[in-house]
């Protein structure tokens, strides 16, 4: 893991981050964790928390430390896991003079040119998720096993062009941790099933979603769909893409942000970029897209 990595888990929002670790933020304040608080002392501002009362600050990074109790790598493979951010491997990606070494598509291209999918894969996409055969061989989802014996789903990440600059691959255990892993640094990624982007057409709509198994669940509804692990991790490149389709195919963007305070944060936050960006809400009791694809089909 470099600094770039560092900064990216930096990046997250500080407010996001407390709800996921349960604190009620209102108002970008919050009742303190880290001491008996019973009027909301700590407050966040410029994606920085402090506590007017114990004198607790810090990050996103250093606020999970402290309230988890972990330590600064465990802390960064959490919050990596819990945003979906893609990092490099922690330790294992490094030379002996400490230079991160770049992301080799070749060495993973071909398990993508005949997918296989493991009994796990299969009842994890098939019967749980109830994803559409097709968008499996779209995604060119494929399956694996470490020497652990533990079976991973290996998602590759394309660009427009087709080409490999990315992988995540996602462990099929329920409540395992870590629940993603990132090899050779993962690559450049940012926006998932970018392959979609050439099938639009003029007045068509995009749906943006927050993580990979909402896009197949978008895609086996029939919509087109991207997602995108956070709008604050967004390159300058891939909003003037999506711009550029907003202007010159008059592209329609949609989203069905997860039902909770993270997910409409990162609707707003992506609304900056994409004004016209049109919200749907999920029902009471889907906390995703996912989710409400099931209630759906079933």
């Amino acid at each position: 893991m470099d600094k770039y990595d560092i900064e990216k888990l930096r990046s997250l929002p500080c407010e996001g981050v407390a709800q996921r670790l349960g604190l009620t933020v209102k108002h970008h304040k919050a009742l303190c964790p880290f001491h008996n608080d019973h009027t909301p002392s700590l407050t966040f501002k410029k994606n920085k928390y402090k506590c007017w009362s114990c004198g607790e600050r810090g990050d996103s990074i250093s606020l999970v430390e402290k309230v988890l109790g972990k330590d600064f790598l465990d802390a960064c493979r959490w919050l990596a896991d819990e945003h979906n951010v893609i990092i490099s491997s922690f330790g294992e990606q490094d030379d002996p003079c400490g230079q991160q070494k770049p992301f080799d598509a070749s060495r993973y291209e071909r398990f993508f040119e005949r997918p296989w999918l493991s009994p796990e894969a299969r009842k994890f996409l098939f019967e749980e998720r109830r994803i559409d055969p097709r968008v499996v061989r779209w995604c060119r989802l494929t399956s694996w096993k470490d020497r652990d014996g533990v079976p991973w789903l290996e998602i590759p990440y394309f660009n427009r062009e087709g080409k490999l600059i990315g992988i995540q691959n996602r462990n099929l255990i329920k409540g395992a941790t870590p629940r993603f892993r990132f090899p050779q640094g993962g690559g450049s990624i940012s926006l998932y099933n970018q392959p979609v982007l050439n099938m639009l057409h003029p007045n068509d709509t995009l749906y943006i979603c927050e993580g990979a198994s909402d896009t197949w669940s978008m895609l086996s509804a029939g919509y087109k769909a991207i997602a995108i692990p956070s709008a604050t991790l967004l390159t300058k490149k891939d909003v003037e893409l999506l711009q550029t389709l907003g202007s010159e195919l008059s592209v329609r963007f949609e989203m069905w942000p997860d039902n909770d305070a993270p997910g409409e944060r990162l609707f707003l936050q992506l609304q900056k970029v994409l004004p016209s960006l049109v919200h749907h809400q999920l029902p009471p009791g889907c906390k995703d897209f996912s989710e409400y694809y099931l209630t759906k089909i079933t």
